[in-house]
């Protein structure tokens, strides 16, 4: 499972997610992760722990680990259910993560109503997109379109437009336009980009930054306003023409 960037800050408002595992570091590393991608995050190490949460504060998703040391996820499931019947408003939506393969666990867990089912090892960015999904089949969720001057970048479509003109970029390219497009107007230095766009697991130069600002550059810059600015000494911006 990749590491997230270590600048994060939580984000305020978004859907309420509680995760639920045993293993600590999984727990605050998942925790801090969803609050950096814009939702509410509460976690509980325990099935007991989290039915009480979820019966204080129903979420609007509950990632589960199936392996905890009271009770299964799938027992856990079931009581969830017993608090938001069918005719109340519908069951909360759940997320299984689990280390456990095997296709009969599987079938059990998406057989009691779970949602999806998610084997660990995980990349974090996938699992953000599948509870992005699930959350728009269940609560009509739709994460907003990114805007800075006439450039707009839909993450859920991966698409990027400038002046309503659509703009071919790289997956790499991509990522780090939406880094940048998130935290528009804010200087974001090098070593960010980095733990955030390539993750910890790579190893090379760290000018492939200013290689791939350059690309996009090029994709997106092509015509004024520039959007995409250098500053000297402490990184990139990206901000839409000043009045």
């Amino acid at each position: 499972m990749r590491q997230p960037g270590q600048a994060m800050t939580p984000a305020e408002g978004g859907e309420r997610l509680l995760v639920v595992d045993d293993e600590a570091t999984v727990r605050e590393l998942l925790a801090a992760t969803l609050r950096f991608a814009g939702f509410r995050v509460s976690s509980a190490a325990t099935g007991a722990e989290a039915v009480a949460a979820a019966t204080a504060e129903p979420p609007d998703l509950v990632l589960l680990d199936v392996m905890l040391p009271d009770m299964d996820g799938f027992e856990v499931v079931g009581r969830l259910r017993e608090l938001r019947p069918e005719g109340g408003g519908g069951p909360v939506p759940v997320l299984f993560l689990t280390a456990r393969d095997r296709q009969a666990d599987k079938v059990t867990g998406l057989s009691l109503g779970a949602d999806d089912y998610v084997t660990k090892p995980f990349d974090l960015q996938e699992l953000i997109a599948r509870i992005r999904a699930i959350l728009r089949r269940t609560t009509g969720h739709q994460p907003g379109v990114l805007h800075v001057g006439p450039l707009a970048l839909d993450p859920d479509g991966h698409l990027v437009t400038r002046a309503g003109r659509p703009v071919r970029v790289s997956p790499t390219e991509f990522r780090l336009l939406h880094y940048l497009m998130e935290n528009a107007g804010r200087v974001v230095s090098k070593a960010q980009i980095l733990d955030r766009v390539w993750r910890y697991d790579f190893g090379g130069d760290a000018s492939i930054v200013d290689t791939y600002i350059s690309y996009l550059r090029r994709k997106v810059d092509t015509e004024e306003p520039k959007l995409i600015h250098t500053v000297h000494g402490t990184g990139y911006v990206i901000r839409g023409p000043r009045p």
